[in-house]
This record gives structure tokens, C-alpha cells and sequence, in this order.
């Protein structure tokens, strides 16, 4: 992989891990499309996505800094006593929310593992990812008024739930979590905001599984500075993109989610037409 391919990749990585459209699904087509001659089944490839969603999960921490200095606060037992039981009890739905993701990929590791060398497949489930989309704008429930606070357990495990179906490639986890904040009434931007929360230990907790692979023989002979360069940018490039996309959301709460949709009918369609005609 060249360092302008890596540099690609790390763009597309840092704009569509947070937009709603699956930053996995676009990482396992677009090389196809473009015909690079990168292995995706290669040692080297997931780990140097990893690498690129450690850079997105610094922009969440940088981005929503005020959320986990207030959660490691409240952990070390400082602050007002009302303050640091409503951060415990978030801290404790984030965990919640985190469980069903970390369950089923464990699970399902070796069967998810093979789709990431699919781009028919990843781009098929774009689709699939447009429609779910679609159908939660249509489902959820309307003016939702609830905060973050007002969240029950079994919401946020609900909305674990719908995050573990990102685990497939060209399914996008924030927008699968956001569907699901719809769904109990939040406000696109309480939905972006739990989303985004998250996303974080999600990430961080697979980068925990995949970066010592980084020194594995086959996979240090393939993996340059160019990995880590790619790295920092896909979290500048991701911090621009959350930042972007909570104004979006504060100000737009009607259908707010049909553009990425028909995106994904777009893109996806465009990609097999591609895949299975051209390339």
C-alpha cells in the first residue's frame, strides 16, 4: 500500500466512521473500485484499520473531552454527590450499550473476519444500511424529547443491540446506534451524542484485540510509518466530521437521516453495478 492509497483510505475512514454510511463498507470497497492491488485478506489490512480507528477514537475523546473528564471524575469520586451519580449511572449505560457489540463479535469473529475481503458484500449491505436508515426515520418517535439522563437500562442495551449490527461490513454503527435512539425517542442530536459515546470504547476495545498483531513478523514487513501517518489523519479528519455532523443534527430533526440513506442506495448500487460489470 502506498502512502497516497493509505492517506485515501484514512480520509474516507476519518468521514464515514461518523457520518451514518460505514466506514468499513467504503474501507473494503473503494480499493476494488479504484483497482489497487491491496490483499484485503491479508495480515496487514485490519490491523491497519485499526490503526485508522484509533485516530477516530482520539477525536471522540478530544471532541466530547467535557463527557470523560466529568465520567473519570466521577469514578475517582470527585464532585458533587448529584453530579457524580447521574455520570455513574451514564458511565454504567455506556457499559451496557458497549456489551452486546463486544458479545457477538467475540462470537462471530472468524465469520465477520471473511466478509472484510467481500466488497460484493460489503456493498450489498450498504444497501441494506440505506434502508435501515430510511425505515428508522419512518419508525421513530416523533419530537422526541428525551435526554440522556431519562435513558432506562434496557434502552441503552436496545441500542447496544442495534450498534452490534454494524459488526457487518457495509452496516454502519453510528447510524445503526442512532436508529436506535430514534426508536426510544431521543432527538437526532441525543442519538448522535449517545452514538458518538459509545463509539469510543467500541473502538478502542478492538484496537486492544488487533494491535498486537502489529508485531507479528508477516505483518511488521508490510507495515510502515505510512500506517501511523494515515492514523493521525483519519482522527483530524474525523474530529471535523463530528463536529460537523452535531451542528447538522441541532439544527435538523425532520427526516434528518435521508440523505446518508439515499447515499447508501447510491453508493451501493453504483459499487455492484461496478464490481460486477466493470472491474
Amino acid at each position: 500500500m502506498t502512502l497516497l492509497q493509505a492517506l485515501v483510505i484514512a480520509v474516507l475512514q476519518g468521514v464515514t466512521e461518523l457520518f451514518p454510511v460505514s466506514s468499513l463498507g467504503h474501507a473494503v470497497v473503494l480499493p476494488k473500485l479504484l483497482g489497487w492491488n491491496i490483499d484485503q485478506r491479508s495480515a496487514a489490512f485490519l490491523p491497519f484499520l485499526v490503526v485508522l480507528h484509533l485516530g477516530t477514537a482520539a477525536a471522540l475523546l478530544a471532541y466530547f473531552r467535557r463527557d470523560w473528564l466529568g465520567l473519570v471524575l466521577a469514578f475517582f469520586g470527585q464532585g458533587p454527590v448529584a453530579e457524580r451519580k447521574a455520570q455513574w449511572r451514564l458511565l454504567w449505560l455506556i457499559i451496557l450499550a458497549t456489551l452486546p457489540a463486544v458479545v457477538l463479535g467475540f462470537i462471530f469473529e472468524k465469520y465477520f473476519r471473511t466478509l472484510f475481503g467481500s466488497p460484493a458484500a460489503a456493498a450489498l449491505f450498504l444497501m441494506v444500511n440505506g434502508g435501515l436508515l430510511f425505515a428508522g426515520e419512518r419508525l421513530r418517535r416523533q419530537g422526541g424529547t428525551k435526554l440522556l439522563g431519562e435513558m432506562s437500562w434496557q434502552q441503552a442495551l436496545f441500542i447496544g443491540l442495534w450498534q452490534s449490527t454494524a459488526l457487518v461490513p457495509g452496516i454502519s454503527r453510528s447510524g445503526a446506534s442512532m436508529v436506535g435512539g430514534l426508536l426510544i425517542g431521543f432527538h437526532h442530536r441525543e442519538a448522535a451524542h449517545f452514538s458518538f459515546l459509545i463509539a469510543t470504547p467500541i473502538i478502542v476495545g478492538a484496537a486492544a484485540l488487533e494491535v498486537p498483531h502489529l508485531f507479528h513478523p508477516e505483518v511488521a514487513a508490510t507495515f510502515g510509518a505510512s500506517a501511523w501517518i494515515a492514523g493521525a489523519v483519519a482522527g483530524i479528519t474525523a474530529y471535523l466530521s463530528t463536529a460537523f455532523l452535531m451542528r447538522y443534527f441541532r439544527r435538523h430533526d425532520f427526516e434528518a437521516l435521508d440523505p446518508f440513506a439515499y447515499y447508501c442506495w447510491g453508493a451501493g448500487l453504483i459499487a455492484l453495478a461496478l464490481l460486477f460489470f466493470v472491474v
